[in-house]
């Protein structure tokens, strides 16, 4: 009878072991933005930022969208609206070459979804 237990035990850790979480390994830049759209598997975020034009010795704001890669773990959490930050990594398909990292700060009112 221990052999049996033993041998589904260890059946059971190799199964498990199957199944932990895919990560992605990351490099490079990080960036903070806001969540404007969510998808199943990735969200897009926009990122704000100001450029002196010497011409006219003002200053633009300019906007770049990009698309990261959604973990498992963030899926119910992240909504649009939100203010997250993202981390390059490898190229993960044609547009997703970015991974959500954390979520700095959530949407005013979050508790009412």
């Amino acid at each position: 009878m221990a052999k049996k237990e033993l041998k589904e035990k260890k059946q059971k850790e190799k199964s498990q072991q199957g199944r932990k979480e895919k990560t992605v390994g990351t490099r490079g830049r990080t960036f903070q933005g806001t969540v404007i759209a969510k998808f199943p598997k990735r969200i897009t975020i926009e990122l704000v930022r100001t450029i002196y034009i010497p011409k006219y010795e003002r200053y633009m704001k300019k906007k770049t969208k990009i698309h990261a890669r959604l973990p498992d773990k963030f899926v119910h959490e992240v909504h649009e609206g939100d203010i997250v930050k993202v981390q390059e990594c490898r190229p993960l398909s044609k547009i997703i070459h970015f991974v959500l990292i954390e979520i700095v700060k959530k949407l005013e009112g979050e508790n009412e979804r």
